[in-house]
């Protein structure tokens, strides 16, 4: 009898959790299109948001290394992991987890936020900016076109060709590109695109501008961004300027950019996610974006793509590398 009475007691005890055992935290899976500093920014700022505020949390992060069937596979990936939240980083990484979450009716009511998206609507990401609906909302790039235009201006008043780069399967490259051309319809210069599809393309669509545009705009585009180091050293040698739309483009080599802090971005998602921990539901909290633009400068770039500086845009800019 004793026996059995302490085979029992044996039993409950293994049954109960073990007294100060760590609690893991939310179990948070990330897809990332491709790594590069403003997408790396973005996941960091999210990290260090949460930490800072105590909410404890174990990361699995996927990166698709810019290739769209490996985003797919992440996605369903993602599905088996059952997280607490999924975060997507990039417009193809978020299109390939709502096209995963489809598939997956276990998987409907879990969180999920994007960020780093351009167009929303346009990714079928969401119907309505202000009401998400579902269980998705997240944190928009959409860029301010007529001041990144405006910037490229202040350099080039008499702008007549610019060349933009990028890579025409990414949804919120194809949206960027359309807006600079009805730009460019109404300040008069011609956009003359260069398309890649992978980022070992960029080098080759850099050399097909040349002759061919006063300068070069790379938007936020992910591919492109991760291979800039080859439009960069097409541009040097060409003496042809190159202006990026994110800002950490421009400590690697590009003369100019007028764009976010995507690290205050990802803290942006962070406080999302926050708030989606204390109860808040996902589809009813509209999509923000960040409003403040920052000017940043390479007047060693410029000196080597043979470009001057006007010293009203030195004295206005945020950040300068010389």
């Amino acid at each position: 009898m004793k026996k059995i009475q302490l085979i029992a007691i044996m039993m409950m005890v293994l049954a109960m959790p073990l007294a100060g055992a760590a609690d893991p935290g939310y179990q948070i899976s990330v897809s990332q299109f491709v790594e590069h500093p403003a997408l790396d920014a973005v996941l960091k700022g999210f990290q260090d948001y949460l930490a800072e505020e105590g909410i404890k949390a174990v990361y699995n992060v996927h990166n698709a290394q810019a290739n769209m069937a490996t985003a797919g596979q992440i996605g369903t990936q993602i599905m088996g992991e059952k997280p607490d939240l999924i975060l997507a980083i990039a417009t193809p990484t978020a299109q390939a987890v709502a096209q995963a979450l489809k598939k997956a009716p276990h998987m409907h009511a879990t969180p999920f936020l994007f960020t780093a998206i351009t167009n929303p609507v346009g990714a079928g990401l969401v119907k309505d900016l202000n009401r998400p609906g579902g269980n998705i909302s997240g944190v928009s790039d959409r860029l301010p076109l007529d001041q990144h235009m405006g910037m490229v201006l202040r350099f080039f008043p008499r702008l007549k060709t610019l060349g933009v780069i990028y890579n025409a399967g990414e949804a919120n490259s194809k949206s960027t590109v359309r807006g600079i051309q009805a730009l460019g319809k109404e300040k008069g210069f011609a956009v003359i695109e260069a398309t890649v599809s992978k980022s070992s393309d960029v080098y080759q669509a850099t050399k097909s501008l040349v002759g061919r545009v006063d300068a070069v705009f790379i938007p936020t585009d992910n591919t492109v961004v991760s291979a800039l180091e080859s439009a960069i050293k097409v541009c040097t040698q060409a003496k042809l300027a190159l202006f990026c739309a994110d800002v950490d483009s421009v400590k690697r080599g590009a003369i100019a950019a007028m764009g976010f802090d995507y690290y205050k971005h990802g803290r942006q998602t962070g406080a999302m996610a926050q708030r989606i921990f204390n109860g808040a539901k996902p589809g009813d909290m509209p999509v923000e974006s960040q409003k403040e633009l920052e000017l940043h400068l390479n007047l060693a770039s410029a000196r080597q793509m043979g470009v001057n500086v006007p010293q009203a845009i030195v004295d206005s800019a945020d950040k300068t590398y010389e």
